[in-house]
């Protein structure tokens, strides 16, 4: 029995609770082998719906390899899935779309639909972009959105497809909006939207986050020396009962620069004062050079420093399918009270 069967078989056997539990809710999207922690470094094995999404990231599988782990994962769930293989294994984790292992069959590559705590999701085991529409160690920090959004006005910035504004609006939010820059995400967040028709509708943004959040916090948009602004679209200064902050982890544009490492506060500051004096902010941070003590004392600082003092402070742990041996995951989730 090899060494990548040993490590499958405890990773589901590990997690035998957890998707019960998951099950309960009316969830079928959760990762069932996260290999960097699980003996494994640079494979995902990952459930979405009917859909099973293989990765890796370090070594590409062999055809054997792969199928024998697909069976494994089919056994242990009693299911048979539509399985997909994308080899990242590439520069920048680019997806080996000639796929010389394993073509997937076309019904995997159609449109599918996942379940996260109720609410249904458009998965696409292979889309224009890199990664999958649902991230999923973000799921604990929906549900606590679905949990406080009621009555509230939420802004969800760097919604990607839009997950956390859709359990805001599930949540009972009375207003939900919705910023990204890319309208592929977007559109992909408005699909999620006619996924669930009872849910009230939500709004979207296409927008760059610099010029959007400065104007919503009242700051000025800064030009760079000798460089003419593009265009942006023009917002009222307002303030939201909640804001949720899921920056990625480095992206350059006209009119700024997202750098979690070096200046995590230029992305922060807005956002705070977007947010209404009683209201709350949740902010994410994935970079797991970061740990989350210096972090959470740079987000507290700057809060002060703003004149906005945080009040009261928790943090929101990815589930057990994202174990961390030394207690330090990658995703960072602070919700800040003031």
């Amino acid at each position: 029995m090899s060494a990548l069967t040993l490590a499958l078989r405890a990773a589901m056997a590990n997690r035998q609770p957890l998707i019960e539990q998951l099950h309960q809710q009316q969830t079928d999207c959760y990762r069932l082998f996260h290999g960097s922690q699980e003996g494994a470094g640079g494979l995902t094995v990952d459930r979405y719906g009917d859909q099973l999404l293989v990765q890796s990231f370090h070594q590409t599988l062999s055809r054997d390899e792969l199928l024998q782990l697909a069976e494994q994962c089919c056994e242990q769930l009693d299911k048979q899935f539509l399985l997909v293989y994308n080899d990242r294994s590439q520069g920048n984790s680019r997806i080996d779309r000639s796929d010389p292992i394993y073509a997937a069959e076309p019904a995997a590559l159609e449109d599918l639909v996942g379940r996260e705590w109720g609410l249904n999701y458009r998965v696409r085991g292979r889309h224009a972009g890199q990664d999958p529409l649902l991230f999923l160690d973000l799921r604990n920090a929906r549900g606590w959105i679905k949990e406080h959004s009621a009555g509230k006005s939420v802004l969800n910035l760097f919604a990607y497809t839009c997950g956390v504004g859709l359990a805001a609006a599930a949540g009972g939010a009375r207003e939900v909006v919705n910023l990204d820059f890319a309208e592929g995400n977007l559109a992909v967040g408005k699909e999620n939207g006619l996924l669930n028709p009872t849910l009230p509708p939500m709004q979207f943004v296409q927008s760059d986050y610099f010029p959007a959040i400065r104007q919503l916090a009242g700051l000025p948009i800064a030009q760079r020396r000798g460089q003419k602004l593009p265009s942006y679209i023009r917002m009222a200064q307002r303030q939201f009962d909640l804001v949720f902050l899921d920056p990625p982890a480095w992206a350059k544009s006209a009119f700024g620069t997202v750098d979690l490492l070096r200046d995590y506060q230029s992305l922060l500051k807005p956002a705070i004062l977007a947010t209404a004096e009683d209201g709350v902010l949740v902010c994410c941070n994935n970079l797991a050079k970061v740990s989350l003590a210096d972090w959470r004392e740079q987000v507290l600082r700057c809060a002060t420093k703003l004149g906005r003092p945080v009040r009261e402070w928790q943090q929101i742990e990815p589930a057990a399918d994202f174990p961390s041996s030394d207690g330090q995951p990658p995703l960072k989730t602070l919700v800040l009270r003031f």
